[in-house]
C-alpha cells in the first residue's frame, strides 16, 4: 500500500499528515508550534516539522510526500546556502511603505495588476525584498538567491544543494512572477532589490522536484508543494465554479478558476493554483474575531451566540453591523472602526444583536465573492471552511446572505491534506490528482435575502476613523 505525507507549515504550528495513496485515508498524524512573531529563523520551521513528524510516528515508510506553507515570506541565502537573516513573514507590516513606494514606482495600481496579476501590499514577497534593501543593504548585498517558506523546507528535505524548486501557486504571491505568461519578471525584482538573485525553479503541478535525503525520510518522492490557500483549495478538491469561504483569523474568499485575474483595485489577488488553473483570492481582516467579540460582549459562548442569532428575524429588524473591528483591507479601509447601525427599543436584545453580528459578517464576505464576480470568476457554489464555520448560525445563514449553496465539510487538516494530495499525484502521474473524498460534507441550502444585503449596504460606509 502506497502512502505519502502532506506538510503544513502555517505562521503558528507544523501540521503533518500521512495518508493512503490510493484512498486518501488517514493513516497518522503529528502537529507541532511555531515561534511567535512577524520574522523567524527558518530552522525553527524545521526544527517543529522535526517534532510534528516525530509526533505522528516517522515518515519512514511514506513513498511521497509535499509541503503547503505560509505564502510570501522572504527566506533570503547566501553563495553557500546559509540564510543571510530572519525570515521577515507575511504579516510584517514594516514594509507597507514599501509597497505605496513600488506601487508608485511603476505607476500606480493598475500598473502592477496588469504585469503581476495583483496590486501590491506588504504582504508581497517583493515589498519585503525593497524593505531589506533599504534598511539592511549588506545583508542584501550577502544575498545569493531568494526563495519563499515551502521552497526552503523542499529543500531542506532533498538535502540541500544547489537546485531550488518552487510552483506556480506560491509564484504568483511573489509580486515578482507573472500568472498569466508564466515567468519570473526579473526587471521587477531588480527594481525592488537592486540585483537579480537567483530565483527557484517553477514546476508543474505534477512535476517531481526530486527525491528526500533528510534525517526524517530518504528516498520518498518530493512534490513540489505550494503555498498555503492553494494547497487548501486542493484538499477541500475544490474545481472550477467553486469559491472556498475560510472564516479564520482573517476571512478568505478563492475561487478555482480557468482564466487568470487583473484586479486594479487591488481587492482580488491575481494567484495561480496548485493544479495549472488560478485562484483569484479575496482576503478580509474581520471573521471569526467578530462572533468571539459578540460572544464576549454578551457573556455568551459560540453555542449560545449561535442560538441566540437564529432566534431573530432576518435583517435583525434593521439592526446591522458593520464588521469592521480592525479596520478592513477589503474594502481598503486600514483605519476604519466597527458600527452598529439601527439600534431602537425593539432591536436592543441579546437576540437581534447576535443575528446582526453574524449577518454582518456574512456579508462583509459576500462583498468579497462579489469582488470575484466582477472580475469575471464563475460561482457555482461555496465550500464553507474554518473555525467560524463550527457556527451553526453562520452555516444556516451563509446560503441566504451569499446567494450561493454552501457546502461546509467536516473540520480538517486542509492545507496538509492538499499537500498530501499533490504527493500521490506525483506519485501517480496522470492528468488530475486523486479524487480522494477525505471528509464527509454538508450542504445547506436557504432562499437568498438580498434585503440584509441591502440594508447592509446603506450603511456600510458610515463608519468612523479609528483616533
Amino acid at each position: 500500500m502506497p502512502t505519502v505525507a502532506g506538510i503544513d507549515s502555517s505562521t503558528q504550528s507544523c501540521k503533518v499528515v500521512v495518508r493512503d495513496a490510493t484512498s486518501g485515508a488517514l493513516l497518522r498524524s503529528g502537529t507541532a508550534k511555531h515561534p511567535a512573531g512577524t520574522e523567524v529563523d527558518p530552522a525553527a520551521w524545521e526544527s517543529a516539522l522535526e517534532r510534528a513528524v516525530a509526533d505522528a510516528g516517522g515518515l519512514g515508510d511514506v513513498d511521497a510526500l509535499a509541503v503547503g506553507a505560509q505564502q510570501h515570506g522572504s527566506v533570503l541565502l547566501d553563495e553557500a546556502g546559509e540564510v543571510v537573516r530572519p525570515a521577515l513573514l507575511w504579516n510584517d507590516g514594516r514594509s507597507a511603505g514599501a509597497a505605496e513606494d513600488l506601487t508608485s514606482e511603476l505607476g500606480g495600481p493598475g500598473a502592477w495588476a496588469e504585469q503581476v496579476g495583483s496590486v501590491l501590499v506588504a504582504s508581497f514577497t517583493i515589498t519585503k525584498l525593497r524593505w531589506v534593501a533599504e534598511h539592511e543593504p549588506d545583508a542584501a548585498r550577502r544575498t545569493a538567491a531568494v526563495c519563499l517558506p515551502h521552497d526552503w523546507l523542499t529543500h531542506r528535505l532533498a538535502g540541500g544543494g544547489d537546485r531550488l524548486v518552487t510552483d506556480r501557486g506560491d509564484a504568483s504571491g511573489t509580486g515578482y512572477w507573472d500568472p498569466a505568461a508564466g515567468t519570473y519578471r526579473h526587471d521587477l525584482l531588480e527594481r525592488a532589490f537592486g540585483s537579480r538573485p537567483r530565483l527557484p525553479d517553477v514546476l508543474g503541478p505534477a512535476e517531481r522536484a526530486g527525491e528526500t535525503s533528510s534525517p526524517l525520510t530518504r528516498g520518498a518522492v518530493l512534490g513540489p508543494g505550494t503555498g498555503d490557500n492553494m494547497a487548501a483549495a486542493l484538499g477541500v478538491g475544490a474545481r472550477t465554479g467553486d469559491v472556498v469561504v475560510s472564516i479564520g483569523t482573517s476571512g478568505v474568499v478563492s475561487a478555482v478558476s480557468d482564466t487568470p485575474t487583473h484586479d486594479a483595485s487591488g481587492l482580488v489577488a491575481g494567484f495561480a493554483d496548485a493544479t495549472g488553473r488560478y485562484l483569484p483570492l479575496v482576503c478580509t481582516l474581520n471573521a471569526a474575531r467578530v462572533l468571539d467579540a459578540a460572544a464576549a460582549l454578551l457573556g455568551v459562548d459560540h453555542a449560545e451566540l449561535s442560538r441566540l442569532a437564529l432566534s431573530a428575524p432576518a435583517g435583525s429588524g434593521g439592526l446591522v453591523l458593520v464588521p469592521y473591528l480592525e479596520g478592513e483591507r477589503t474594502p481598503v479601509r486600514p483605519d476604519s472602526t466597527g458600527a452598529l447601525h439601527g439600534l431602537t427599543l425593539a432591536t436592543s436584545t441579546p437576540a437581534h444583536l447576535a443575528r446582526a453580528t453574524v449577518e454582518g459578517l456574512l456579508c462583509g464576505l459576500a462583498d468579497g465573492l462579489d469582488a470575484l464576480v466582477a472580475q469575471g470568476v464563475a460561482v457555482e457554489r461555496v465550500v464553507l471552511v474554518g473555525g467560524g464555520a463550527r457556527s451553526e448560525a453562520v452555516r444556516c445563514l451563509a446560503p441566504a446572505v451569499l446567494g450561493r449553496p454552501v457546502v461546509v465539510p467536516e473540520p480538517g487538516e486542509y492545507v496538509a491534506d492538499g499537500a498530501a494530495r499533490q504527493a500521490a499525484w506525483v506519485l501517480a502521474g496522470g492528468d488530475a490528482p486523486p479524487a480522494w473524498e477525505l471528509t464527509a460534507s454538508t450542504t445547506y441550502e436557504a432562499d437568498p435575502l438580498p434585503a440584509v444585503r441591502e440594508r447592509y449596504a446603506q450603511v456600510r460606509d458610515l463608519t468612523a476613523v479609528r483616533a
